[in-house]
């Protein structure tokens, strides 16, 4: 599957990609349903830790990977480059504006006013531990960030369509890392606080998010292929800490209480 097949297929495939994130996250919900079928739900594990071992290692050796061959300028930095190309020349700059709004999903001003809202409400239901946990998922995933551009100095690709520009780095995309970040750990919060019956759509809404942030990205040409990729394994490596860290202090104090 060439670069010039995939620009030209780009919607499709971004659908296709959708359904099947959607898919996996409505299998793997209904699996977690069936096996805590009859157990108390303020006692559930939203995250084992082995579970969360494997996602953080899994995700690691992607992004070191990829980053191996970003360093290199090896084959998938080609990949990314003629794919790029392949966009500029076969996206309809109609097309492009309406992506460019849907994007704003992932906006850093955007967010950091819902992060402000979300933080006031915790503290004000007494959610102290919480409150600390989101605001220091979001700061990590910044600081990480941040880090990783400055480090790899990656140049963005060309593009004249105007309607997103970008001054930062390329590598990783900030972007897809911060919608994994943001969304993900806004999720965990509301499957915390919210009835069950609404869990199923937290989690539908939430990856849904996720994939069209990232893909929209690259889609605009504001970032390679493997740019998101590597923001995506990056920001669910944090994210599957910060989860998992929440999840221990959570059970810890479940225990406490019920002794």
């Amino acid at each position: 599957m060439d670069a010039e097949w995939i620009s030209r297929h780009a919607l499709s495939l971004w659908g296709v990609l959708l359904v099947v994130a959607l898919l996996g996250a409505d299998a793997a919900w209904r699996r977690a349903v069936r096996r805590r079928e009859g157990q108390d739900p303020a006692a559930l594990r939203l995250l084992r830790p082995t579970t969360a071992f494997a996602v953080v290692v899994a995700t690691l050796v992607v992004a070191s990977v990829i980053a191996i061959e970003v360093r290199e300028q090896a084959g998938l930095t080609l990949f990314d480059a003629q794919l790029a190309t392949d966009l500029r020349a076969n996206m309809p700059r109609p097309l492009l504006h309406a992506i460019a709004w849907l994007t704003q999903l992932g906006n850093p001003i955007a967010l950091a006013i819902i992060t402000g809202l979300m933080t006031l409400a915790l503290l004000v239901r007494r959610h102290l531990r919480l409150a600390g946990i989101w605001l220091l998922a979001l700061a990590g995933t910044a600081l990480i960030n941040s880090g990783l551009k400055a480090w790899f100095q990656r140049e963005r690709p060309l593009h004249d369509h105007g309607f997103v520009v970008e001054h930062s780095y390329s590598f990783p995309s900030g972007h897809a890392s911060g919608s994994m970040v943001f969304y993900g750990m806004l999720a965990y919060l509301l499957l915390v606080l919210c009835p069950p019956r609404f869990h199923r759509g937290i989690v539908i809404a939430a990856v849904t998010v996720i994939t069209l942030v990232g893909i929209s990205r690259i889609l605009l040409q504001v970032h390679y292929f493997s740019d998101v990729l590597a923001g995506y394994c990056t920001g669910l490596a944090w994210l599957t800490l910060c989860v998992g860290s929440a999840e221990y202090f959570r059970m810890r104090e479940g225990r406490a209480a019920v002794q």
